[in-house]
């Protein structure tokens, strides 16, 4: 006897089964794919997170503008940042002789968010990269050379009068005189912590410092 056409009509199909076995796999795919494509970001997070691990909350402002591009603020925070490590109110309590105990970890955090947020234009290790460059050394950071400490400092940017008669240049720009942006020099900041009422023996005692640490 025949059996009745429409018997099974409300089950589905074994077709229909395996389509829709086969648009949840999909559906799983796509979210699979979905989070790889996030991965990158939250990996460059993670990394940025972990550049501040000594002290998240420390080095969040100076993240922050840096990510925005407020060099000017990040340069003042810099300033900040430094004296609030070395426990003082004010760089003049800072002395160069105390620069010879400061943190290499600190200061490859502050580094290191400069560098990244300025596509590498900008960073203690860039400068100390130029410093080298024009013959410094630690040998000659002990010696004070001023001679050196001055062309490096018309590279910078930080310069005025610089010709090829005399790439040195004639006088130190003010702070607020330097091109807070990605056209100026590269190394140019952060420049405002240079600027040391001790004058050039901080800026060798730092440079020593940087180079000891491996910059």
């Amino acid at each position: 006897m025949p059996q009745d056409s429409t018997a099974d009509s409300s089950s589905p199909s074994p077709e229909l089964v395996a389509i829709q076995q086969m648009m949840g796999e999909i559906a799983s795919l796509r979210q699979e794919i979905s989070q790889l494509a996030a991965l990158p970001q939250q990996v460059e997070q993670l990394e940025q997170r972990l550049l501040m691990v000594g002290d998240v909350y420390r080095y969040e402002t100076l993240q922050e503008q840096l990510a925005t591009q407020q060099w000017f603020a990040a340069d003042k925070e810099t300033v900040k940042l430094i004296a609030d490590i070395a426990s003082v109110s004010d760089l003049e309590e800072l002395s160069p002789r105390d620069i010879r105990g400061f943190s290499c970890g600190e200061l490859q955090v502050i580094d290191r968010l400069w560098t990244t947020y300025s596509n590498g234009r900008f960073g203690f290790s860039v400068q100390v990269q130029t410093y080298q460059e024009l013959g410094g050394t630690l040998e000659t950071t002990i010696g004070e050379d001023i001679k050196l400490i001055q062309r490096w400092g018309a590279v910078l940017g930080w310069r005025d009068g610089v010709s090829e008669q005399k790439p040195e240049g004639d006088r130190w720009r003010k702070c607020d005189e330097l091109e807070f942006s990605l056209d100026a020099p590269k190394g140019c900041h952060p420049s405002r912590w240079w600027n040391s009422p001790y004058g050039s023996r901080m800026t060798n005692y730092f440079l020593n410092r940087l180079i000891t640490c491996e910059m």
